[in-house]
């Protein structure tokens, strides 16, 4: 099979081109957008910090639901949580989590 790059560009892709460990971990990011359930939450916490009896009620989600899926948005570090008395408000953390966001939405033209 003929090579096409150059060699001084197929260095330059290769220099460039992440590691599998880096290319696993920005999968996980990414996959963090993949679900309608959760982007609705990232986009209701982009406006407000808010409890899970609060997105659960404007999402219009069973509690459980939300739980689950801050639960996973914890865990991969893009939300974060602050107990006031018996309530926890939910936030997003990154101002990295909204630019995708938005940039998702430009790209399909909303």
């Amino acid at each position: 099979m003929e090579n096409y790059l150059n060699k001084q560009m197929e260095n330059k892709v290769k220099y460039f081109l992440p590691e599998y460990s880096v290319a696993s971990d920005l999968a996980d990011f990414f996959s963090v957008f993949s679900d309608g359930t959760r982007l609705r939450l990232l986009s209701a916490l982009s406006i407000s910090d808010m409890c899970v009896t609060d997105l659960a009620n404007v999402l219009d989600l069973n509690q459980t639901t939300v739980s689950h899926q801050l639960k996973l948005l914890k865990s991969v570090g893009v939300v974060d949580c602050v107990r006031y008395g018996k309530s926890i408000f939910y936030s997003i953390n990154n101002k990295v989590v909204k630019e995708v966001m938005m940039c998702g939405v430009n790209y399909l033209g909303y």
